[in-house]
């Protein structure tokens, strides 16, 4: 770490402190930018690093609300509205007991270049709830959602700020959220994303994080003629992002041997083939079950309270949750010759993991390149919600493979080290140029 990188850490962790996944998304950002930065001093003069970590604006709210004993129960929710320079921010909200200001703020941090690479006017923002609809009711979901847009609500707008699902924040949510919305606002706005086909919401958006995270890693590949047929791959997760990652590894011709939730993972050697992704989508959407039951229905091994990472594979896609990859991980995937990482989570590995996958030289496409599959076509949607027009899924689908082949040519462009592509760097630089730039334009506000 350079000394102008150490200072600059110094500064964001005093002025932050107790957040370091806010911290590790930063340090991961800015070791990338400085040389830039250096080299390019109006991005100096202006301060837009040290603006660009500041969020635009904080909200944090109560949120009360009965459960169906008749008690009340009061929870905390969040809106990090990070950078709006090039559109209305855009971002998930994330309901989890393990919610709190430094998770949103990384994640917020992470968005405003995810969403810069899209090639869409999107800024950036995130927000959510330390509430946990596990083994809440429908009834009780709902009590909570409406109590927590009677907040949100006079701070979004389709203009201003468009949320959308992430962990814990499914169709269920939305629509609850969505209700309240038009029920305060009494106008009926693309507001949010993720909205149910039949009300506003865009063909395959429950399926673009975990297909745009399979295209750019078809994208990595076919750059030196290569592709995921016929190749072993490890996946983590066992929701939406995983089991859309799985379809498209199928379709692809790829076989996905792995995937997990809190309790473990199974591995089945055989493939998880349609039929049994079928299955998993019912256990896991329908039933809410455990992964588990996986292993006892095929006659597959399970692994409680262990990760996928040791198991032997082509090419890994962690889609469960942020550092979910250690260190130790990272050279095991190496060491048993996995060549490709994309993925599907945000900032699933570990700094340190990261340069064990630069060092080796693998196929690493991170976070805020490889998922911006999810909030491509939640700009899409925005798209066809200001036209009151629905494309069709075909439409859809293609226009999200043009948009992660684009973000796949920016990081080419701007991370083309000798004959390594260094995709960190160049998702990094390319989100940043188009975000600075527009600061640049609007002066010092």
């Amino acid at each position: 770490m350079s000394n102008k990188v150490q200072e600059f850490m110094e500064a964001v962790k005093a002025k932050n402190p107790a957040q370091p996944e806010f911290h590790q998304a930063v340090e991961e950002v800015v070791e990338t930018l400085m040389p830039f930065i250096e080299a390019n001093p109006k991005y100096a003069k202006a301060k837009i690093l040290e603006r660009i970590v500041e969020p635009e604006r904080l909200i944090i709210f109560r949120v009360p609300w009965l459960d169906d004993k008749g008690d009340v129960q009061v929870n905390r929710g969040f809106r990090i509205e990070m950078n709006s320079a090039i559109g209305p921010y855009k971002g998930g909200l994330r309901f989890h007991p393990s919610v709190n200001l430094g998770i949103l703020k990384f994640l917020a941090f992470e968005q405003v270049f995810k969403n810069s690479l899209t090639t869409l006017p999107m800024g950036g923002g995130k927000g959510g709830s330390d509430f946990d609809p596990k083994g809440k009711s429908d009834n009780e979901v709902m009590k909570f959602c409406q109590s927590f847009m009677n907040e949100l609500f006079r701070h979004i707008g389709p203009n201003t700020d468009v949320p959308a699902g992430d962990i814990g924040v499914g169709g269920r949510e939305i629509g609850f959220m969505f209700g309240q919305y038009k029920k305060i606002r009494n106008e009926f706005t693309g507001v949010l994303t993720g909205k149910g086909r039949e009300w506003g919401g865009s063909l395959i958006r429950p399926e673009a994080t975990g297909y745009g995270t399979i295209y750019f890693a078809e994208n990595m590949l076919n750059r030196v003629g290569d592709s995921l047929k016929g190749k072993a791959c490890v996946v983590s997760g066992s929701g939406n992002v995983a089991q859309f990652a799985v379809e498209k590894i199928n379709h692809l011709g790829g076989k996905a041997v792995t995937l997990s939730d809190s309790g473990g993972f199974i591995h089945d050697p055989n493939g998880i083939t349609p039929e049994k992704l079928a299955y998993v989508m019912e256990l896991k959407n329908v039933k809410r079950g455990r992964i588990k039951e996986y292993a006892e229905k095929y006659g597959v091994e399970y692994f409680e309270g262990k990760k996928p990472w040791g198991i032997k594979c082509d090419a890994a896609f962690p889609c469960a949750t942020q550092n979910e990859i250690s260190l130790e991980d990272a050279t095991k995937l190496v060491n048993n010759g996995c060549k490709l990482v994309s993925e599907g989570a945000n900032m699933p590995t570990v700094n340190d993991g990261v340069q064990v996958f630069l060092d080796k030289k693998i196929f690493y496409g991170p976070g805020k390149a490889a998922n911006a599959g999810g909030v491509s076509v939640s700009g899409l949607e925005m798209s066809q919600n200001s036209l009151r027009f629905n494309w069709t899924r075909e439409e859809v689908d293609e226009k999200l493979q043009g948009i992660m082949k684009a973000i796949h040519e920016q990081c080419v462009k701007y991370g083309t080290e000798g004959d390594y592509v260094n995709y960190v760097k160049g998702a990094n630089l390319a989100g940043f140029v188009k975000v600075a730039d527009a600061m640049l334009a609007h002066g010092i506000v």
